[in-house]
């Protein structure tokens, strides 16, 4: 038998247990899934006797050594901020590791040790990162194997709300960690465009904005972080145009914009008030010059300075900020008081349905010149409030390159993304079975 360690259990992991336990008997697994709540590692373990339930402080070295030591490959869904510890204990008890989290400066360096000791850490591969580098690599490869020469690439991906379930005035409810959400953004979006390199500050990124559009809807599209370092990765070196971005429904970018500009997502620094906060005096401090009494006036001229959309004042009402509700913790970030109040207002419920949006979006020469545009288009909508398409489609990708180590299918080492064929050529074809299907469209222009 060989062992299998989830580190949490939380929103993303419904799907990636299940796997590992539906196929732990045919694979001779044992499952181990670690969360600081024991509650929610039994939830989705169950009654499976080949899984194995424990609660774990991921601070406590020893509890986490002796977890690490007893697997064969190590699962980490953790904040990104604690791969590093798994990463260093993984690499000293020589255990594989895979994340969905993208790589790190310091992930990166220890790949020549990684490397030597004939083992594999496996990143970014969920959705986005993940999903969205293995399907455009089948697609590169395929018009670089046919002649072709690719001049444009832009790639969007949104975590969004099923249409049947979007009764919230910003089209969004909360798929993933809130926490990621509210920090969005916020280093300088790099990419090139036309030949050109181009660098989007944070406090215009969800200004400047470019429309997607994907079966007949429209998108809000932001650049993410860094497209720059993926023209390598993907074998597009020359490339004159290569984005990747976020899809958010249409008018929540204008909308969130206004937060940004308020200061309302800083994580910079402590809110020390003297006595409790309401939301509406929190939201005053960064209004000069004007009464608690005259908010919502101060709200729409602040507002008009960056947009004329009328819907954007309606949306920053419905999330609370201007109400007398008293804020009910100190001595935190602003960011980490918007999250708070977004977390109530924006949380999936029960039978709230959530939905993957992705797009590739591909202009290319065929061998002959002639111009061509390829999109390839997935949607995947989730089953309820747990299974969701975000716990899909990061969740499957991940569990299924695991299994594919575990039986040697992939023999990558070091720190890898799965942009190989050996990765994303198994995991693609398998991920069809669970309908996560991309469907291709396009022609000569």
């Amino acid at each position: 038998m060989r062992n299998i360690l989830v580190l949490g259990a939380g929103k993303s992991s419904p799907y990636l247990i299940k796997y590992f336990l539906d196929n732990a008997s045919s694979g001779s697994w044992n499952v181990t899934v670690a969360d600081n709540l024991l509650s929610n590692a039994q939830q989705k373990i169950g009654n499976n006797p080949l899984g194995n339930a424990v609660q774990v402080n991921i601070n406590d070295d020893e509890q986490r050594k002796n977890l690490i030591a007893k697997a064969d490959i190590v699962v980490s869904l953790l904040p990104p901020a604690l791969h590093e510890i798994i990463a260093d204990n993984c690499l000293e008890l020589n255990k594989n590791l895979a994340t969905a989290s993208y790589v790190s400066l310091q992930m990166q360096a220890r790949h020549h040790h990684v490397f030597d000791k004939g083992l594999i850490f496996l990143n970014e591969c969920g959705l986005d990162p993940g999903l969205d580098h293995m399907s455009a690599m089948k697609i590169i490869e395929k018009i670089k194997a046919d002649g072709g020469e690719i001049k444009s690439f832009k790639s969007y991906t949104g975590g969004l709300i099923a249409p049947q379930s979007n009764n919230n005035p910003w089209g969004y409810k909360f798929t993933w960690n809130p926490r990621n959400v509210i920090l969005a953004g916020q280093s300088t979006a790099k990419f090139i465009e036309h030949g050109t390199f181009k660098y989007i500050p944070y406090q215009r990124l969800f200004s400047d904005i470019e429309k997607i559009k994907v079966n007949d809807v429209i998108y809000d599209g932001y650049a993410n972080r860094d497209s720059l370092s993926y023209i390598k990765q993907y074998g597009l070196e020359g490339i004159p145009t290569m984005i990747r971005g976020t899809l958010r429904n249409q008018g929540f970018c204008a909308a969130w914009n206004i937060f940004v500009q308020l200061g309302l997502t800083d994580d910079t620094y402590l809110i020390d008030a003297p006595v409790p906060l309401s939301y509406r005096t929190f939201l005053s401090g960064f209004l000069r010059h004007v009464s608690i009494n005259y908010i919502e006036e101060a709200l729409k001229q602040f507002i008009n300075r960056y947009t004329n959309d009328e819907s954007v004042f309606e949306k920053i009402i419905s999330t609370g900020i201007t109400s007398n509700e008293v804020v009910p913790i100190t001595n935190v970030s602003p960011a980490v008081i918007l999250q708070q109040l977004l977390e109530k207002k924006w949380a999936l419920q029960p039978l709230d349905l959530d939905q993957i949006v992705m797009s590739h979006i591909f202009v290319y020469n065929d061998i002959n010149g002639k111009k061509h545009q390829l999109t390839s288009n997935l949607i995947v909508t989730g089953e309820d409030a747990s299974y969701t398409a975000m716990a899909k489609t990061v969740g499957l990708p991940l569990a299924i390159a695991v299994k594919n180590i575990l039986n040697g299918a992939i023999k990558l080492k070091g720190v890898v993304i799965p942009n190989h064929v050996s990765v994303y050529d198994h995991t693609l074809k398998e991920l069809e079975k669970y309908g996560i299907t991309f469907n291709d469209s396009g022609g000569i222009i």
